[in-house]
């Protein structure tokens, strides 16, 4: 009754249904630890975020280049503030509320803390968030001026955005004195000097901004690509499942066809219809003619 099981059909669906049970349930625990590892990174930030707002804050030149365990930790740095070149940078959300990020350079030494020279680079410092849009006089007017002279910045230290970033705008088209992502690479047009490839969003902010906090680094964190790694998980076990209902479905109906076929109850197979009058003779047309019909 099952020897169809040994059909080369049959060979090629139950190779199928081996092969893929495994990888599905493999792909699906893959995309589970990677979940659970960014729950164990967040939770390790939480910590250690907890710890670095006691601990004192350490040079820029010892944070750099930023790394995912340099991102978020207090920086310091010495310079002057480019008046001149002050930015805003529009669709910043903060506590539920929509607003921007006013954005200042300060210009330090290239790779220490201090007065900024002729070759000094430039670190780009998030001063605070304003609620309202960046294109209105009155929501901008609120913008509290850099202070002038030498000025020292703490702050947490964060990685350059990339496209895809939450409130990253990287289509451009943006008015003059905005900008849309925060990265070394959008601010080299911009000013005419080197910039460092990371900011800061400074801990105190003046006036009627307020502090920006630190977000997570890139590829960790409880972000939206953690969450998608525990639908991908969800996904690959439910078809797993779906390879098993489908061999089981298939299984039955041939097993049903099979037992059908051994007590004879197989339905006849249909014949070819044939014509009205294909069958029919001269004779017979002769006799089924009306007698009113003319010949």
């Amino acid at each position: 009754m099952y020897r169809f099981l040994l059909t080369p059909r049959w060979w090629v669906i139950n190779v199928f249904t081996v092969l893929a049970i495994p990888v599905c349930l493999f792909m699906g625990s893959w995309q589970l630890s990677r979940f659970e590892t960014r729950v164990n990174t967040h939770n390790q930030q939480q910590e250690e975020a907890s710890g670095e707002r006691k601990a004192e804050a350490r040079p820029l030149r010892d944070l750099l280049p930023v790394t995912a365990k340099t991102s978020g930790e207090r920086a310091t740095a010495t310079g002057r503030y480019d008046t001149a070149h002050q930015l805003l940078v529009p669709d910043r959300r903060l506590d539920g509320r929509d607003g921007f990020y006013v954005l200042t350079l300060l210009r330090v030494d290239g790779g220490a803390n201090g007065g900024g020279g002729a070759g000094a680079k430039a670190l780009p410092v998030v001063r605070g968030w304003l609620p309202g849009d960046a294109d209105d006089p009155a929501a901008t007017a609120k913008v509290p001026a850099p202070p002038s002279g030498e000025v020292t910045v703490t702050g947490a230290l964060q990685a350059s955005e990339h496209q895809g970033g939450d409130g990253v705008s990287a289509s451009g088209g943006l008015p003059r004195g905005q900008l849309g992502m925060i990265s070394a690479a959008s601010l080299v047009n911009l000013v005419p000097y080197q910039v460092y490839d990371a900011w800061v969003t400074s801990s105190q902010a003046p006036g009627a901004l307020k502090p920006v906090p630190p977000t997570a680094a890139e590829g960790t964190g409880l972000d939206i690509k953690a969450f998608q790694n525990l639908g991908y998980t969800g996904e690959w076990f439910v078809f797993a499942g779906f390879v098993v209902f489908m061999w089981f479905r298939l299984f039955r109906r041939e097993a049903e066809t099979a037992r059908d076929l051994a007590l004879g109850l197989t339905p006849p197979e249909p014949t070819a219809p044939t014509a009205p009058d294909a069958d029919r003779t001269p004779d017979d047309a002769e006799r089924t003619r009306s007698p009113g019909a003319p010949v």
